[in-house]
């Protein structure tokens, strides 16, 4: 495990089955003055409208919240895209939400939030894929190491689920593949 010597403007994270504890295993240990704003992206049940933020937030070091179409991307504020809604990371540090059709059996999808972040921040996006059960996130997470972004991918032996880090990793070859521990060691190392 190395920390990455670059600096950054963005976090994304993306999974699906069986990332609720692993996100809530990092957001819990992050260190409660975390420097860069966090974009969260988890597959989620499209008619359970509460709950999830909740969960977080109890377990948390940072505020959790999610965000309205053109909120603005703030330090140490993790930003979850809402159930149903499709989460795009902006040229000006907003976010845009939109209802257009899902994406990989998805909406939110992986892919759209990582690729808006790569195109929106380049080599200043980190993204962090996890455990899932299908191949979104593969393609945005890539979009993000073309850009010359920092790009981590769950150790398949931690997932419940690995078929979401696996495709990834036949796409591309990411900076690092972590255990989640090691992932928060990588988070606490950053500055902005």
């Amino acid at each position: 495990m190395k920390i990455p010597e670059q600096r950054f403007k963005i976090v994304v994270i993306g999974g699906s089955a069986g990332s609720f504890s692993v996100v809530s295993r990092i957001l819990s240990q992050l260190d409660p003055a975390f420097p860069l704003p966090v974009v969260l992206c988890l597959h989620r049940l499209k008619h359970v409208r509460s709950g999830l933020v909740e969960g977080l937030n109890m377990k948390s070091n940072i505020p959790v919240v999610e965000p309205y179409d053109k909120d603005k991307l703030k330090p140490g504020v993790a930003m979850l895209a809402p159930s149903n809604y499709h989460l795009f990371v902006e040229f000006d540090s907003t976010i845009s939400l939109s209802t257009e059709e899902v994406n990989n059996h998805s909406r939110p999808s992986i892919d759209y939030a990582f690729s808006s972040a790569a195109y929106s921040f380049r080599e200043k996006a980190m993204g962090i894929i996890l455990t899932g059960a299908n191949k979104d996130g593969a393609m945005g997470i890539k979009n993000i190491h073309e850009k010359k972004g920092y790009t981590i991918v769950q150790d398949p032996s931690t997932c419940d689920v690995d078929a979401m880090p696996q495709a990834a990793l036949k796409l591309f070859t990411p900076d690092q593949i972590l255990k989640p521990d090691d992932i928060v060691k990588i988070l606490n190392g950053l500055k902005a």
